[in-house]
């Protein structure tokens, strides 16, 4: 009698005629790219850490931080585009929110009440990069006086005031927006859904004098927050250097969270930590073997679990990894773009049409191009 090596076994190779069943190793997911375009509309700006949401009624939103001029800038607002037909035309961008400082990393997401929530958070790392160090004074005069107009939009003892984390709303499909009040913290693709009717929003406070990692919750569809939990920190860790969360609710009910760790030690990891009693508490964070960030969560229609995130080493680009234990495991990489020409491009997010593919979409700079734009993949996982 023939004896099958294990390879053997696993891959089904030689076990014809043996009359026993034998173990065929479900294939790894990889993605079919249906076509990848630029989407941005304003070429004289830099655009920057997208999210990408889709409505009940199947309309797509996307915020960014747009109006830029470079990555770190104080010309940072939040702008919004809507696209009805999954994608391939998209509105001119509305601005939705500019402070007299830079809005950042924009988030979007529609309630299960379908009220419309968006997240920024203002920075005024310019004056610390640029302004505070001299490099300004080096720059071309038209260039110059413009930075220095904008930064002095307000007075300084109003700058420090306008730093903080950020959201507003809307109740009538964004056609009005409320003022913009303390969401408690912030990350680049906001607060998601729960089944129970809560909202989550997986986070790091800013601007505060301690640090706090952790989850806050929403009972009122997005109109307060209160903080629910922290998140533990790894041993051997500083708190400080976790940036970025994102969670997402499997079908079995566990809460997963993922973290951008920045810790030397294990510098551009992600992280994932767990809840499996709504958000109650969570446990340590833990390696999950991807170099990449930050990371998007999404559950897709078959129950499984999509993990989008930037990979900012060669192949510079957007990969993903799917998990169909909620969240236990996740895939091999599947790679979504990897024709970057360089680090300055990421923060993909991704949502499911009604014909199961995907879209994506992220910031990038091109070669050959001082100012990022917005592209788009749609894909589907084969």
């Amino acid at each position: 009698m023939q004896t099958l090596s294990r390879r053997q076994l696993l891959t089904g190779v030689a076990a014809a005629g043996f009359g026993f069943p034998f173990i065929i190793r479900a294939a790894e997911p990889k993605a079919i790219i249906l076509g990848t375009r630029v989407i941005s509309l304003r070429p004289n700006h830099y655009h920057g850490w997208p999210t990408l949401a889709r409505r009940k009624n199947g309309e797509l939103l996307l915020v960014c931080s747009g109006g830029r001029e470079s990555h770190v800038c104080p010309f940072g607002q939040v702008e919004l585009m809507r696209s009805s037909d999954d994608g391939k035309t998209w509105s001119f961008p509305r601005v939705l929110l500019d402070s007299p400082i830079d809005d950042r990393d924009a988030g979007v997401l529609e309630t299960a009440k379908g009220t419309l929530l968006a997240t920024t958070f203002t920075s005024n790392a310019y004056d610390e990069y640029y302004l505070k160090k001299g490099s300004h004074k080096k720059w071309p005069e038209e260039k110059r006086s413009r930075w220095l107009a904008a930064h002095n939009r307000v007075p300084a003892a109003a700058r420090k005031k306008e730093l903080g984390t950020w959201m507003i709303r809307s109740t009538d499909g964004g056609v009005t927006w409320s003022p913009r009040y303390d969401s408690l913290v912030n990350s680049p693709h906001g607060p998601v859904d729960l089944k129970d009717g809560r909202l989550l929003y997986a986070g790091k406070n800013l601007w505060r004098e301690k640090t706090w990692i952790g989850v806050c919750e929403s009972k009122d569809d997005g109109q307060s927050w209160q903080r629910l939990a922290q998140i533990p920190t790894r041993k051997g860790d500083d708190p400080k250097q976790y940036h970025e969360l994102h969670a997402v609710e499997a079908t079995n009910g566990d809460l997963i969270a993922h973290i951008r760790n920045h810790n030397k030690k294990n510098a551009g990891e992600t992280l994932q930590s767990e809840s499996k009693d709504g958000g109650k508490t969570w446990s340590e964070p833990h390696n999950i073997d991807v170099w990449g960030l930050p990371s998007h969560l999404l559950r897709l229609k078959d129950g499984r679990l999509l993990m989008s995130y930037g990979h900012r080493s060669k192949p510079y680009g957007n990969q993903a990894r799917v998990s169909t234990d909620h969240g236990k495991t996740w895939s091999e990489r599947i790679i979504v773009s990897g024709d970057g020409a360089g680090h300055d491009l990421g923060y993909p997010s991704t949502v499911q049409i009604e014909d199961g593919s995907l879209v994506t979409v992220w910031y990038e700079k091109l070669a050959g191009d001082s100012l990022a734009v917005l592209r788009q993949a749609r894909w589907k996982l084969a």
